[in-house]
Protein backbone atom coordinates (compact mmCIF):
# COMPACT_ATOMS: atom_id res chain seq x y z
CA UNK A 1 0.00 0.00 0.00
CA UNK A 2 1.29 3.71 -0.87
CA UNK A 3 1.53 5.79 1.98
CA UNK A 4 0.08 9.51 1.22
CA UNK A 5 2.68 12.37 1.50
CA UNK A 6 4.25 13.65 4.79
CA UNK A 7 2.47 16.94 5.95
CA UNK A 8 5.89 18.71 6.73
CA UNK A 9 9.09 18.77 5.20
CA UNK A 10 12.34 20.88 5.84
CA UNK A 11 14.98 21.39 3.38
CA UNK A 12 18.54 22.72 3.92
CA UNK A 13 21.47 23.70 1.75
CA UNK A 14 25.22 23.94 3.16
CA UNK A 15 28.01 24.76 0.87
CA UNK A 16 31.68 23.72 1.47
CA UNK A 17 33.18 27.09 1.45
CA UNK A 18 30.53 27.94 4.23
CA UNK A 19 28.52 30.79 1.77
CA UNK A 20 25.47 29.13 2.88
CA UNK A 21 24.62 27.53 6.00
CA UNK A 22 21.95 25.50 6.54
CA UNK A 23 20.30 27.70 4.79
CA UNK A 24 16.88 27.36 4.25
CA UNK A 25 15.18 25.70 0.54
CA UNK A 26 11.69 26.12 -1.01
CA UNK A 27 10.30 22.53 -0.67
CA UNK A 28 10.99 21.07 -4.45
CA UNK A 29 7.89 20.72 -6.29
CA UNK A 30 6.96 16.60 -7.21
CA UNK A 31 7.30 15.36 -10.89
CA UNK A 32 6.59 12.55 -11.88
CA UNK A 33 9.94 11.58 -14.21
CA UNK A 34 12.91 13.49 -12.95
CA UNK A 35 14.85 15.11 -16.11
CA UNK A 36 17.80 13.63 -17.67
CA UNK A 37 21.34 13.52 -16.64
CA UNK A 38 20.09 13.98 -13.16
CA UNK A 39 21.34 11.65 -10.57
CA UNK A 40 18.66 10.41 -9.09
CA UNK A 41 18.59 9.05 -4.99
CA UNK A 42 16.04 6.33 -4.55
CA UNK A 43 15.19 5.87 -0.42
CA UNK A 44 13.93 2.58 0.77
CA UNK A 45 12.44 2.23 4.61
CA UNK A 46 12.24 -1.13 3.97
CA UNK A 47 16.25 -1.81 3.95
CA UNK A 48 17.32 -1.18 7.81
CA UNK A 49 20.59 -1.02 8.86
CA UNK A 50 22.13 -0.18 12.15
CA UNK A 51 20.40 2.69 15.02
CA UNK A 52 22.09 6.16 15.19
CA UNK A 53 23.21 6.93 18.53
CA UNK A 54 23.96 10.25 17.68
CA UNK A 55 26.76 13.14 17.04
CA UNK A 56 28.89 15.21 19.69
CA UNK A 57 32.47 16.62 20.40
CA UNK A 58 35.23 16.42 23.06
CA UNK A 59 34.53 18.54 25.91
CA UNK A 60 38.32 18.88 26.82
CA UNK A 61 40.05 21.11 29.27
CA UNK A 62 40.67 23.62 26.82
CA UNK A 63 37.36 23.06 25.44
CA UNK A 64 35.48 23.52 28.86
CA UNK A 65 37.61 26.48 29.71
CA UNK A 66 36.58 28.64 26.99
CA UNK A 67 33.20 27.81 27.41
CA UNK A 68 33.50 28.22 31.59
CA UNK A 69 35.41 31.53 30.96
CA UNK A 70 32.26 33.24 28.90
CA UNK A 71 30.01 35.47 30.46
CA UNK A 72 26.74 33.46 32.12
CA UNK A 73 24.59 34.42 29.12
CA UNK A 74 26.64 33.91 26.19
CA UNK A 75 27.78 29.96 27.70
CA UNK A 76 23.82 29.43 28.19
CA UNK A 77 23.06 30.41 24.12
CA UNK A 78 26.25 28.41 23.32
CA UNK A 79 25.28 25.26 25.07
CA UNK A 80 21.47 25.90 24.18
CA UNK A 81 22.43 25.69 21.17
CA UNK A 82 25.05 22.99 20.23
CA UNK A 83 23.06 21.02 22.96
CA UNK A 84 19.01 21.46 23.34
CA UNK A 85 16.64 19.36 21.42
CA UNK A 86 15.05 22.49 20.13
CA UNK A 87 18.39 23.70 18.70
CA UNK A 88 21.40 21.88 17.58
CA UNK A 89 20.67 18.62 19.31
CA UNK A 90 23.88 17.40 19.80
CA UNK A 91 22.99 14.12 21.56
CA UNK A 92 27.45 13.14 22.89
CA UNK A 93 30.12 14.30 24.48
CA UNK A 94 33.58 12.38 25.25
CA UNK A 95 36.03 13.66 27.82
CA UNK A 96 39.24 12.76 28.57
CA UNK A 97 40.14 10.72 32.03
CA UNK A 98 42.62 12.88 32.97
CA UNK A 99 44.88 15.03 31.38
CA UNK A 100 44.93 15.12 27.45
CA UNK A 101 47.17 17.45 25.33
CA UNK A 102 44.42 20.06 25.03
CA UNK A 103 44.78 21.56 28.75
CA UNK A 104 45.05 24.59 30.66
CA UNK A 105 45.88 23.26 33.84
CA UNK A 106 49.36 21.07 34.47
CA UNK A 107 49.47 17.10 33.60
CA UNK A 108 47.19 15.36 35.77
CA UNK A 109 46.09 11.90 36.65
CA UNK A 110 43.41 11.59 39.87
CA UNK A 111 45.99 9.72 41.68
CA UNK A 112 49.19 11.26 41.50
CA UNK A 113 51.40 9.78 44.19
CA UNK A 114 55.60 9.64 43.77
CA UNK A 115 56.57 7.24 41.39
CA UNK A 116 58.28 4.44 43.82
CA UNK A 117 55.15 4.62 45.96
CA UNK A 118 52.09 2.75 45.60
CA UNK A 119 48.59 3.62 46.62
CA UNK A 120 46.67 -0.23 46.03
CA UNK A 121 43.66 1.13 47.96
CA UNK A 122 43.48 4.29 45.39
CA UNK A 123 43.43 6.36 48.89
CA UNK A 124 44.52 9.31 47.01
CA UNK A 125 41.96 9.16 44.12
CA UNK A 126 40.72 12.74 43.45
CA UNK A 127 39.17 14.55 40.37
CA UNK A 128 39.76 17.47 42.10
CA UNK A 129 39.07 20.00 44.68
CA UNK A 130 36.87 22.58 45.33
CA UNK A 131 33.87 23.53 44.26
CA UNK A 132 32.74 22.70 40.79
CA UNK A 133 33.85 26.23 38.57
CA UNK A 134 34.99 28.53 41.62
CA UNK A 135 38.59 29.74 40.99
CA UNK A 136 40.30 27.80 43.24
CA UNK A 137 38.70 24.41 41.85
CA UNK A 138 41.13 21.82 40.76
CA UNK A 139 41.81 18.96 37.75
CA UNK A 140 38.44 18.22 36.13
CA UNK A 141 36.29 20.13 39.25
CA UNK A 142 37.81 23.37 37.45
CA UNK A 143 36.16 23.57 33.98
CA UNK A 144 35.43 20.20 32.93
CA UNK A 145 32.84 18.68 35.53
CA UNK A 146 30.84 22.21 35.67
CA UNK A 147 30.17 22.82 31.68
CA UNK A 148 29.07 19.00 32.03
CA UNK A 149 26.29 19.68 34.72
CA UNK A 150 25.15 22.69 32.62
CA UNK A 151 25.19 20.40 29.74
CA UNK A 152 22.85 17.78 31.21
CA UNK A 153 20.71 20.67 32.55
CA UNK A 154 19.86 21.41 28.83
CA UNK A 155 19.44 17.80 27.86
CA UNK A 156 19.61 15.11 30.53
CA UNK A 157 19.69 12.71 27.81
CA UNK A 158 23.13 13.60 26.35
CA UNK A 159 25.89 10.37 26.46
CA UNK A 160 29.03 11.12 28.19
CA UNK A 161 32.06 8.62 26.89
CA UNK A 162 35.25 9.13 28.88
CA UNK A 163 38.18 7.83 27.48
CA UNK A 164 41.97 7.92 29.43
CA UNK A 165 45.48 9.18 27.58
CA UNK A 166 47.10 7.82 30.48
CA UNK A 167 47.35 6.33 33.69
CA UNK A 168 48.99 7.46 37.18
CA UNK A 169 52.87 7.60 36.30
CA UNK A 170 52.98 5.19 39.06
CA UNK A 171 51.11 2.63 37.66
CA UNK A 172 53.69 2.66 34.36
CA UNK A 173 57.13 1.39 34.05
CA UNK A 174 57.84 4.70 32.34
CA UNK A 175 57.57 6.15 35.78
CA UNK A 176 55.58 9.21 33.85
CA UNK A 177 52.08 9.97 32.44
CA UNK A 178 53.96 11.40 28.75
CA UNK A 179 55.43 9.88 25.97
CA UNK A 180 54.37 6.56 26.69
CA UNK A 181 55.55 3.62 28.84
CA UNK A 182 52.77 0.81 29.65
CA UNK A 183 51.06 -0.62 32.49
CA UNK A 184 53.12 -2.81 34.78
CA UNK A 185 51.74 -5.78 33.56
CA UNK A 186 51.89 -9.19 35.75
CA UNK A 187 53.36 -6.89 38.24
CA UNK A 188 51.81 -6.78 42.01
CA UNK A 189 51.20 -4.03 44.56
CA UNK A 190 49.51 -4.45 48.44
CA UNK A 191 49.94 -7.53 50.15
CA UNK A 192 49.32 -10.84 48.12
CA UNK A 193 49.01 -12.62 44.81
CA UNK A 194 45.45 -12.56 44.43
CA UNK A 195 43.85 -11.00 41.75
CA UNK A 196 42.85 -7.55 43.36
CA UNK A 197 46.19 -7.71 44.10
CA UNK A 198 47.55 -7.11 40.43
CA UNK A 199 48.28 -3.47 39.06
CA UNK A 200 45.39 -4.62 36.26
CA UNK A 201 42.81 -5.12 38.82
CA UNK A 202 44.11 -1.62 40.72
CA UNK A 203 43.48 -0.19 37.67
CA UNK A 204 40.24 -1.03 37.01
CA UNK A 205 39.18 -0.02 40.24
CA UNK A 206 40.57 3.46 38.94
CA UNK A 207 37.73 3.39 36.10
CA UNK A 208 35.60 2.42 39.05
CA UNK A 209 36.63 5.37 41.39
CA UNK A 210 36.37 7.69 38.57
CA UNK A 211 32.58 6.60 37.67
CA UNK A 212 31.76 6.69 41.40
CA UNK A 213 32.95 9.92 41.31
CA UNK A 214 31.49 11.55 38.49
CA UNK A 215 27.94 10.35 39.62
CA UNK A 216 28.78 12.41 42.68
CA UNK A 217 28.30 15.13 40.65
CA UNK A 218 24.75 13.68 38.47
CA UNK A 219 27.19 12.83 35.59
CA UNK A 220 26.19 9.92 34.40
CA UNK A 221 29.18 7.68 31.99
CA UNK A 222 27.10 6.21 29.02
CA UNK A 223 30.74 4.20 27.58
CA UNK A 224 34.48 4.06 28.29
CA UNK A 225 37.14 3.31 25.98
CA UNK A 226 40.45 1.41 27.96
CA UNK A 227 42.92 3.86 26.57
CA UNK A 228 42.92 7.03 23.73
CA UNK A 229 45.37 5.97 20.47
CA UNK A 230 47.01 2.97 22.19
CA UNK A 231 49.87 2.77 19.55
CA UNK A 232 50.33 6.40 20.32
CA UNK A 233 53.71 7.49 22.08
CA UNK A 234 52.82 10.67 22.27
CA UNK A 235 54.61 13.55 24.16
CA UNK A 236 51.66 14.38 25.73
CA UNK A 237 49.71 12.12 28.46
CA UNK A 238 50.16 8.32 26.32
CA UNK A 239 50.35 4.90 27.41
CA UNK A 240 50.92 2.09 24.71
CA UNK A 241 48.73 -1.26 24.95
CA UNK A 242 48.82 -3.84 22.54
CA UNK A 243 45.34 -5.12 20.97
CA UNK A 244 45.59 -8.49 22.87
CA UNK A 245 46.28 -6.36 26.28
CA UNK A 246 43.82 -4.49 25.29
CA UNK A 247 41.29 -7.18 24.88
CA UNK A 248 42.15 -9.69 28.35
CA UNK A 249 42.18 -6.21 30.16
CA UNK A 250 38.83 -5.46 29.45
CA UNK A 251 37.49 -9.26 29.96
CA UNK A 252 39.43 -9.80 32.95
CA UNK A 253 39.95 -6.91 35.04
CA UNK A 254 37.45 -4.25 33.96
CA UNK A 255 34.61 -5.57 32.13
CA UNK A 256 33.71 -7.38 35.56
CA UNK A 257 34.62 -4.36 38.08
CA UNK A 258 31.61 -2.51 36.08
CA UNK A 259 29.42 -5.81 35.95
CA UNK A 260 29.67 -5.28 39.55
CA UNK A 261 28.70 -1.93 39.94
CA UNK A 262 28.27 -0.17 36.56
CA UNK A 263 26.79 -2.83 34.18
CA UNK A 264 24.54 -0.65 32.16
CA UNK A 265 28.48 1.45 31.11
CA UNK A 266 29.35 0.44 27.69
CA UNK A 267 33.17 -0.45 26.84
CA UNK A 268 34.04 0.12 23.42
CA UNK A 269 37.88 -1.73 21.81
CA UNK A 270 40.48 -0.12 20.35
CA UNK A 271 40.22 3.76 20.02
CA UNK A 272 42.73 4.96 17.74
CA UNK A 273 43.72 4.99 14.16
CA UNK A 274 42.95 2.08 11.63
CA UNK A 275 46.26 1.62 9.73
CA UNK A 276 47.56 -0.87 12.74
CA UNK A 277 44.84 -3.49 11.70
CA UNK A 278 47.02 -5.21 8.70
CA UNK A 279 45.99 -8.94 10.50
CA UNK A 280 42.35 -9.94 11.03
CA UNK A 281 41.82 -8.90 14.93
CA UNK A 282 40.61 -12.83 15.43
CA UNK A 283 44.39 -13.11 15.94
CA UNK A 284 44.34 -10.73 18.97
CA UNK A 285 40.80 -11.12 20.29
CA UNK A 286 39.46 -14.41 21.88
CA UNK A 287 35.85 -15.05 21.04
CA UNK A 288 35.04 -14.82 24.83
CA UNK A 289 37.27 -11.60 25.31
CA UNK A 290 35.28 -9.93 22.57
CA UNK A 291 31.88 -10.43 23.91
CA UNK A 292 33.20 -8.16 26.93
CA UNK A 293 33.03 -5.56 24.80
CA UNK A 294 29.79 -3.66 23.28
CA UNK A 295 31.68 -1.91 20.71
CA UNK A 296 34.77 -0.83 18.37
CA UNK A 297 35.90 3.04 18.72
CA UNK A 298 38.22 4.82 15.95
CA UNK A 299 40.00 7.79 14.50
CA UNK A 300 40.32 8.88 11.46
CA UNK A 301 43.38 10.05 10.52
CA UNK A 302 44.95 6.89 9.36
CA UNK A 303 43.37 4.15 6.82
CA UNK A 304 42.20 2.31 5.46
CA UNK A 305 39.07 3.15 6.13
CA UNK A 306 38.19 -0.52 4.87
CA UNK A 307 39.33 -2.14 7.98
CA UNK A 308 36.04 -1.31 9.78
CA UNK A 309 34.10 -3.65 7.07
CA UNK A 310 36.25 -7.10 8.29
CA UNK A 311 36.13 -5.84 11.97
CA UNK A 312 31.90 -5.21 11.67
CA UNK A 313 31.51 -8.62 9.82
CA UNK A 314 33.82 -10.49 12.44
CA UNK A 315 32.36 -9.19 15.58
CA UNK A 316 28.64 -7.85 14.56
CA UNK A 317 27.36 -7.07 18.26
CA UNK A 318 29.71 -4.62 18.22
CA UNK A 319 28.27 -0.82 17.37
CA UNK A 320 30.54 1.39 15.51
CA UNK A 321 31.97 4.58 17.38
CA UNK A 322 34.00 7.11 15.46
CA UNK A 323 35.80 8.80 18.61
CA UNK A 324 38.35 11.87 16.68
CA UNK A 325 38.83 13.68 14.13
CA UNK A 326 39.56 17.36 13.30
CA UNK A 327 40.18 19.87 10.99
CA UNK A 328 43.37 21.91 10.68
CA UNK A 329 43.27 25.96 9.72
CA UNK A 330 44.93 25.12 6.90
CA UNK A 331 42.56 22.69 5.21
CA UNK A 332 41.31 23.78 1.87
CA UNK A 333 37.56 23.59 1.07
CA UNK A 334 38.08 20.26 -0.61
CA UNK A 335 39.97 18.69 2.25
CA UNK A 336 37.55 19.98 5.13
CA UNK A 337 34.36 19.08 3.06
CA UNK A 338 35.57 15.30 2.23
CA UNK A 339 36.99 14.86 5.52
CA UNK A 340 33.66 15.61 7.23
CA UNK A 341 30.69 15.65 5.05
CA UNK A 342 32.22 12.79 2.78
CA UNK A 343 34.03 10.08 4.97
CA UNK A 344 32.90 10.85 8.24
CA UNK A 345 29.54 11.97 7.29
CA UNK A 346 28.50 9.82 5.03
CA UNK A 347 30.64 6.84 3.64
CA UNK A 348 31.07 5.49 7.52
CA UNK A 349 27.35 5.89 8.36
CA UNK A 350 26.83 4.30 5.21
CA UNK A 351 29.13 0.86 5.98
CA UNK A 352 27.32 0.64 9.87
CA UNK A 353 28.68 4.09 11.67
CA UNK A 354 26.24 4.73 15.02
CA UNK A 355 27.92 7.70 16.55
CA UNK A 356 30.00 10.42 15.63
CA UNK A 357 32.70 11.85 17.77
CA UNK A 358 34.42 14.81 16.32
CA UNK A 359 37.91 16.58 18.82
CA UNK A 360 37.84 19.30 20.21
CA UNK A 361 34.23 20.79 20.94
CA UNK A 362 36.09 24.52 20.91
CA UNK A 363 39.13 26.14 20.79
CA UNK A 364 40.07 30.04 20.69
CA UNK A 365 41.47 31.94 17.63
CA UNK A 366 44.76 30.40 17.87
CA UNK A 367 43.65 26.70 18.27
CA UNK A 368 44.53 26.94 22.09
CA UNK A 369 44.53 26.28 25.13
CA UNK A 370 47.07 23.11 24.72
CA UNK A 371 49.93 22.18 26.89
CA UNK A 372 51.77 20.51 24.34
CA UNK A 373 52.55 22.50 21.70
CA UNK A 374 49.90 20.70 19.27
CA UNK A 375 48.83 23.94 17.56
CA UNK A 376 47.12 24.63 13.86
CA UNK A 377 43.93 23.41 14.66
CA UNK A 378 40.36 24.09 15.20
CA UNK A 379 37.31 23.08 17.42
CA UNK A 380 33.94 22.18 16.15
CA UNK A 381 33.29 26.20 17.28
CA UNK A 382 35.99 28.86 17.77
CA UNK A 383 35.50 31.39 20.69
CA UNK A 384 37.38 34.61 21.17
CA UNK A 385 38.97 34.08 24.89
CA UNK A 386 38.88 37.14 25.34
CA UNK A 387 35.33 38.62 24.62
CA UNK A 388 33.59 34.92 24.50
CA UNK A 389 32.35 35.76 20.97
CA UNK A 390 31.66 32.57 19.09
CA UNK A 391 31.99 31.34 15.19
CA UNK A 392 31.35 28.27 14.03
CA UNK A 393 33.25 25.86 11.45
CA UNK A 394 32.54 23.31 8.79
CA UNK A 395 32.47 20.62 11.87
CA UNK A 396 29.51 22.09 12.97
CA UNK A 397 27.46 22.13 10.31
CA UNK A 398 28.89 18.44 9.55
CA UNK A 399 27.23 17.55 12.64
CA UNK A 400 24.24 19.49 12.95
CA UNK A 401 23.11 18.09 9.70
CA UNK A 402 22.91 14.78 11.59
CA UNK A 403 21.78 16.12 14.77
CA UNK A 404 18.77 17.96 14.13
CA UNK A 405 17.21 16.19 11.37
CA UNK A 406 17.84 12.83 12.68
CA UNK A 407 16.40 11.47 16.05
CA UNK A 408 18.62 9.89 18.21
CA UNK A 409 17.41 5.74 18.22
CA UNK A 410 16.48 6.31 14.60
CA UNK A 411 17.55 3.27 11.72
CA UNK A 412 19.47 3.84 8.85
CA UNK A 413 17.26 2.74 5.40
CA UNK A 414 19.18 2.26 2.05
CA UNK A 415 19.72 4.83 -0.36
CA UNK A 416 21.07 5.64 -3.48
CA UNK A 417 25.48 6.15 -3.79
CA UNK A 418 27.31 7.49 -6.63
CA UNK A 419 30.53 7.29 -4.72
CA UNK A 420 32.82 4.45 -3.75
CA UNK A 421 33.99 6.56 -1.04
CA UNK A 422 32.38 9.14 0.33
CA UNK A 423 34.53 11.65 -1.56
CA UNK A 424 34.90 10.53 -5.10
CA UNK A 425 32.85 9.93 -7.97
CA UNK A 426 29.24 11.21 -8.00
CA UNK A 427 26.38 12.40 -5.17
CA UNK A 428 26.20 10.23 -2.55
CA UNK A 429 23.34 10.38 0.64
CA UNK A 430 22.42 8.92 3.88
CA UNK A 431 18.72 8.42 4.66
CA UNK A 432 17.17 7.83 8.42
CA UNK A 433 13.89 6.56 9.59
CA UNK A 434 12.69 7.79 12.80
CA UNK A 435 10.57 5.75 15.26
CA UNK A 436 7.84 8.25 14.68
CA UNK A 437 7.66 7.25 10.76
CA UNK A 438 9.93 10.46 9.72
CA UNK A 439 12.34 10.40 7.16
CA UNK A 440 15.51 12.24 7.01
CA UNK A 441 17.78 12.63 3.97
CA UNK A 442 20.81 13.97 3.51
CA UNK A 443 23.02 14.58 -0.36
CA UNK A 444 26.53 15.30 -0.40
CA UNK A 445 28.37 16.70 -3.49
CA UNK A 446 32.37 15.69 -3.70
CA UNK A 447 33.10 17.05 -6.88
CA UNK A 448 33.66 21.21 -7.99
CA UNK A 449 30.85 21.70 -9.27
CA UNK A 450 27.06 21.59 -8.34
CA UNK A 451 25.03 18.59 -9.50
CA UNK A 452 21.33 18.09 -9.76
CA UNK A 453 19.71 15.40 -7.65
CA UNK A 454 16.06 13.79 -8.09
CA UNK A 455 15.10 12.17 -4.69
CA UNK A 456 12.13 9.57 -4.17
CA UNK A 457 11.13 7.77 -1.32
CA UNK A 458 9.36 4.02 -2.10
CA UNK A 459 6.29 3.48 -0.72
CA UNK A 460 5.44 6.68 -0.78
CA UNK A 461 3.07 8.37 -3.16
CA UNK A 462 4.99 8.44 -6.52
CA UNK A 463 7.32 11.34 -7.42
CA UNK A 464 10.52 12.67 -8.06
CA UNK A 465 11.98 15.98 -6.25
CA UNK A 466 14.86 18.27 -7.71
CA UNK A 467 17.72 20.03 -6.15
CA UNK A 468 21.03 21.58 -6.95
CA UNK A 469 23.76 20.23 -4.78
CA UNK A 470 26.50 23.10 -4.36
CA UNK A 471 30.00 21.93 -5.16
CA UNK A 472 31.46 20.40 -1.60
CA UNK A 473 28.58 20.97 -0.44
CA UNK A 474 25.49 19.49 1.47
CA UNK A 475 21.82 19.28 1.23
CA UNK A 476 19.07 17.83 3.82
CA UNK A 477 15.59 16.89 4.08
CA UNK A 478 13.26 16.48 7.10
CA UNK A 479 9.87 14.82 6.20
CA UNK A 480 7.46 13.85 8.86
CA UNK A 481 3.62 14.02 10.23
CA UNK A 482 4.61 15.72 13.00
CA UNK A 483 6.41 18.87 13.95
CA UNK A 484 10.06 19.82 12.71
CA UNK A 485 12.85 21.36 14.00
CA UNK A 486 13.42 24.36 11.60
CA UNK A 487 15.64 25.90 14.10
CA UNK A 488 18.20 27.86 12.27
CA UNK A 489 22.31 28.89 13.36
CA UNK A 490 23.16 31.70 15.69
CA UNK A 491 24.81 34.09 13.87
CA UNK A 492 28.54 34.08 13.81
CA UNK A 493 30.00 37.17 15.42
CA UNK A 494 33.10 39.33 14.73
CA UNK A 495 36.76 38.74 15.95
CA UNK A 496 39.88 38.09 14.19
CA UNK A 497 41.71 34.23 13.61
CA UNK A 498 45.17 34.48 14.31
CA UNK A 499 46.18 30.91 14.26
CA UNK A 500 49.29 29.68 15.47
CA UNK A 501 51.68 27.82 12.39
CA UNK A 502 50.73 24.34 12.34
CA UNK A 503 53.65 22.52 14.94
CA UNK A 504 53.92 18.32 13.57
CA UNK A 505 56.25 17.65 16.39
CA UNK A 506 54.08 15.96 18.18
CA UNK A 507 54.94 12.68 15.44
CA UNK A 508 51.63 13.50 13.03
CA UNK A 509 52.28 12.39 9.42
CA UNK A 510 52.65 15.29 7.16
CA UNK A 511 50.06 15.85 4.42
CA UNK A 512 46.84 16.24 3.49
CA UNK A 513 43.01 15.56 2.91
CA UNK A 514 41.07 12.17 4.27
CA UNK A 515 44.38 10.50 5.23
CA UNK A 516 46.06 13.16 6.83
CA UNK A 517 47.34 13.11 10.96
Amino acid sequence: MVKSDFENEFWTVTTGDLEQKRSPLRTPVKIEIPEVGVDKITVDPSVRYQKWVGVGAALTDSSAKLIWDQTPEQRSALLHELFSPDEGAYSVVRVPIGSCDFTSQDYYSYDDVPYGEHDHDLRHFSIGEGKPGAKNATKDLKYIVPVLQEILTINPAVKVMASPWSGPAWMKNTGKMTMGGRLRFGEFTGNGYAHKDHFEAVYANYFIQYLNAYAKYGIPIYALTIQNEPSNAAMWPAMIWKLDEIAEFGYQYLRPALDESYPEVKLFFWDGSLNVFDHPLTEDIRRKAAAAFDGFAFHTYDGPYTNIMEIKRDYPHWELAMTERRCLYRDTVEDASHIMFGLIGNWLVRQGLSTIILWNLALDEQGLPNKAGSTGRRGVVTIDHQSGKVQRNLEYYMLRNLSQDIPVGATLIRSSSYSPDGYTGGLTSTAFRGGDGSIAVQLYNPTNKAKMAAVTIVGYDHGWQSVEVPAYGTVTCHKSNGELNESQPRPDEEFTLNPTKLNLSDDEAPGKGVNAK
